[in-house]
């Protein structure tokens, strides 16, 4: 070889799967909005007929929601912004910041409308019946959302995305909560003369319902923004990348880091130690290529060349 060798020029096909992924994730968030802008309108629409407070509390929390999917959409676009001179790692984190904001509303609204709630029914006099038809407006809301939620779940998984599973969850968890408003009302209709406690029950489950999936929410971005360690299929994928490249005879230390649509990967590749660091370097560049080509989220990869001595070490990853 005489000369600095060429760099590898990915495919196109690598930016255009990042730009498909970017898609995806805002063709499900706006289909968010839609679903539960509907759903407010009938149920604040219910409420203020029926003068239920479970129908009030599960329209607050699709509110809630309504607001964190739109936040959604802007952090998204700016995840997927290019590396610059300051941020030479990219702008991914913005996508679990916005799952993370995500789970610490529905902390925030569930535990204030808990408090509030929970005060009402030890200390409201007030009694009248509900109306036993008020049901049907929650469980028309349930069957829309769970169909909603294996929708985005199911984009959530294919992109890995932990932001866009904290928005399908919060789906969930508007189906459950419109599923508890349902059963209180139904049990109203049943008992009306107990239909203004158990209305307030449902709405007490319902706030304590937000405050814990909020909490799951939360605690799954957080893990993302302070790099834990991602799950085992990654570190498999990037191995095998690196194995089919020619004159890669194993791997030892694989380091990855994940954040919203990014990833960079750091590997160690053994290689013949009788090359010249100018063959190495031509399998450094051919790994780190097949690495991005099978693994698009990848924004860099950093290999590390070693020599290869048969049972050295045991593979760590």
């Amino acid at each position: 070889m005489s000369g600095f060798p060429d760099p590898i020029i990915l495919p196109e096909t690598i930016s255009q799967t990042r730009a498909q992924r970017n898609r995806e994730l805002l063709k499900a968030a706006k289909w968010g909005v839609l679903i539960r802008f509907s759903i407010i309108v009938f149920e604040m629409i219910g409420y203020l007929i029926f003068g239920s407070a479970a129908l009030k509390m599960d329209a607050l929390s699709s509110l809630v929601d309504v607001a964190a999917s739109i936040l959604l959409i802007f952090f998204i676009k700016l995840a997927d912004k290019p590396p610059d001179r300051n941020h030479p790692f990219g702008h991914g984190r913005y996508e679990p910041l916005a799952g993370l904001q995500l789970g610490i509303s529905m902390i925030l609204i569930g535990g204030g409308m808990l408090i509030r709630e929970t005060f009402q029914f030890f200390h409201s006099s007030e009694i009248f019946a509900i109306n036993p038809w008020a049901w049907t407006i929650p469980f028309v809301a349930v069957i829309l959302l769970e169909i909603s939620y294996r929708h985005v779940m199911r984009t959530a998984l294919r992109e890995h995305s932990p932001a866009l599973a904290a928005e399908a969850a919060h789906y969930r968890v508007d189906g459950i909560t419109s599923l508890l408003a349902t059963l209180a009302l139904l049990a109203a209709a049943y008992f009306p003369h107990l239909s203004r406690g158990i209305d307030q029950i449902g709405a007490i489950l319902i706030a304590l319902f937000m405050v814990i999936i909020g909490l799951t929410a939360a605690r799954n971005n957080i893990h993302q923004l302070l790099d834990r360690v991602p799950s085992s299929e990654f570190f498999k994928r990037v191995r095998l990348s690196a194995l089919k490249v020619a004159g890669v005879l194993d791997t030892e230390k694989i380091r990855i880091q994940l954040y919203g649509p990014d990833a960079q990967v750091w590997i160690d590749v053994e290689v013949d130690p009788q090359l010249s660091v100018e063959q190495a370097h031509k399998i450094s560049q051919e790994v780190r290529a097949a690495i991005q080509k099978d693994w698009p989220a990848v924004r860099d990869v950093i290999v590390h060349i070693e020599p290869f001595y048969p049972n050295d070490h045991q593979p760590l990853i």
